[in-house]
C-alpha cells in the first residue's frame, strides 16, 4: 500500500503495442469556428480504423468574399496542429465557398507550408473530383451564400468545365445560420432547382445539413447527388489509398475514385 513520502516503483514490463485504433489512414480537416454540420457528418460517413482530426480555423460569422479571404491567414498554423506526431496522409481545408474565392493551389501551398508530411486538400478540388467521377456535365447548384459568392462559384466551375444550368443561393449571410436550415429543406431546394437535363445536383457548403437526405433526394431526381461534406470525405478516403463502398452516402461512395489526379 502506498504511505505518504514513498517513492513509486513500478515493475518493469514491454506492453504490447500495435499500429493503433487507426491504422488503415488518417484525415484531417481544418474547419471554420462556425460550421455546425461537418463534424457530425465525417463521424456518419468514417469507415473502421480510420481517423478523423479536426481543428477549426477563427473565423467571422459573416461569409462574404472580403472575410472568405481572411481564412488563408492563419491555414499554415492550424494545418501544422493536427496530429503533426501521427502524421494524417490527407489535410483538407473545409470551406467550399473559401476555397473558390481564395484559389485550391493557394489554400494547398499554405497547408504544405504547415504540414509537409500529409496530402494537402480542399473541398472545391474534392467537388470538382466528385462531379468527374459521376462524368456530369450539366449541373444545377444550390447554396445558403450571398449572391456576391454564388456568382465566384458560378465562374470558378464553368472555368473547371462544367455547364452551369442554374446556380440559386438562400442569401443567408452567417455561418450558423447555414447550419441552421434543415435538411428537410434541403431536399425540397434539391428538387426545385433540378433541371430534366442536368446530369447532378450540387449542394455546396460544408457547413450545411445536405448529407443526411443525399440519398433521398438521387432516389426522387433520379441523378446523383454531390454535397460539399460529401465529395470532401469521398476524395480523401481516395487520395488516402481507402477504397471503401460506404452505403448511406450517395452514389459517389461507389466510384473508386479513378479520375482523381493524384
Amino acid at each position: 500500500m502506498f504511505q505518504s513520502g514513498d517513492k513509486v516503483k513500478s515493475t518493469l514490463r514491454k506492453p504490447e503495442l500495435d499500429n493503433g485504433e487507426h491504422h488503415r489512414a488518417r484525415l484531417g480537416f481544418i474547419l471554420m469556428s462556425t460550421d455546425l454540420a461537418a463534424e457530425a457528418d465525417f463521424f456518419a460517413m468514417v469507415p473502421e480504423a480510420v481517423a478523423v482530426h479536426i481543428t477549426r480555423l477563427k473565423t467571422a460569422d459573416y461569409t462574404t468574399n472580403e472575410t472568405l479571404r481572411l481564412h488563408i491567414e492563419h491555414m499554415a498554423e492550424a494545418a501544422s496542429r493536427i496530429q503533426p506526431d501521427t502524421k494524417p496522409d490527407v489535410i483538407s481545408y473545409h470551406c467550399t465557398s473559401g476555397s473558390i474565392v481564395l484559389g485550391e493551389k493557394v489554400v494547398m501551398d499554405e497547408i504544405k507550408k504547415g504540414a509537409p508530411w500529409a496530402k494537402p486538400m480542399c473541398i472545391a478540388t474534392a467537388v470538382i473530383d466528385a462531379l468527374r467521377e459521376i462524368t456530369a456535365k450539366k449541373i444545377v447548384v444550390g447554396t445558403p451564400y450571398l449572391d456576391e459568392i454564388n456568382t465566384v462559384e458560378a465562374e470558378f466551375l464553368t472555368a473547371k468545365g462544367f455547364n452551369v444550368l442554374n446556380i440559386q443561393g438562400l442569401n443567408l449571410k452567417t455561418g450558423v445560420e447555414f447550419g441552421q436550415v434543415t435538411p428537410s429543406y434541403w431536399k425540397s431546394f434539391a428538387q426545385e432547382i433540378n433541371q430534366p437535363e442536368a446530369d447532378a445536383i450540387f449542394l455546396s457548403c460544408g457547413g450545411v445539413r445536405s448529407l443526411e437526405v443525399v440519398e433521398e433526394i438521387e432516389n426522387i431526381v433520379n441523378k446523383p447527388v454531390i454535397t460539399s461534406n460529401q465529395a470532401q470525405f469521398w476524395s480523401c478516403l481516395r487520395r488516402a489509398g481507402i477504397n471503401d463502398k460506404i452505403k448511406g452516402f450517395g452514389e459517389i461512395f461507389s466510384r473508386p475514385g479513378n479520375t482523381i489526379a493524384q
